[in-house]
């Protein structure tokens, strides 16, 4: 083989002099609007996740009880049972006993899925409550069963949902049926 006039065998690799500094993580680069519209645009977009405190352990457990038990109060409503629920707070979730005043709801029944014949509580309201019931209705039609069932409603649900139970003499006798016997 011949070589070219140009061409040299190195002689050794090649090798960097200094070594390669390690430098912290570039900060990231943000977005900044051109005008003020554009930022007050991109300040209303932002998302500040769900407000509101996380339900304690007892309010878990009356969710979860509701869940299993009841099922979507507004698929019981039309005669069916459906335990696949999630959690609907009626009247926000940062109110004073917001973990309390909450509904049992399937996703169609929940938001809007486009399912033809099923009204969501999400966006409408007014044609839900007009279908199934006032939601506060619902709420002691869902502790009712509970009640019905044989399980302990939490005393701050039963207070935060406006319901009293009452106990009348013949059942004075036996506490545990006293829970069956409600006054609305």
């Amino acid at each position: 083989m011949t070589w070219n006039s140009t061409f040299t065998k190195p002689a050794k690799p090649l090798q960097r002099k200094t070594p390669m500094r390690r430098t912290a993580k570039a900060p990231p680069i943000s977005f900044r609007p051109a005008d003020k519209e554009a930022a007050d645009w991109l300040k209303r977009m932002k998302s500040r996740g769900m407000k509101g405190r996380a339900p304690n352990a007892s309010e878990k457990r009356f969710h979860d009880l509701l869940a299993s038990v009841v099922g979507c109060i507004a698929c019981r409503q039309e005669g069916m049972y459906t335990d696949y629920v999630s959690i609907h707070h009626i009247d926000g979730r940062t109110k004073p006993d917001a973990h309390w005043l909450v509904l049992p709801l399937c996703g169609p029944h929940h938001q809007d899925m486009g399912i033809s014949g099923v009204i969501p509580v999400h966006p409408y309201k007014t044609r839900f409550e007009a279908a199934y019931g006032k939601q506060t209705a619902l709420l002691k039609k869902a502790i009712q069963i509970l009640l019905d069932g044989g399980f302990m409603a939490p005393e701050a649900a039963l207070a935060a949902a406006g319901v009293q139970e009452k106990c009348p003499a013949s059942v004075a006798a036996d506490p545990g049926a006293a829970h069956n016997a409600l006054e609305v």
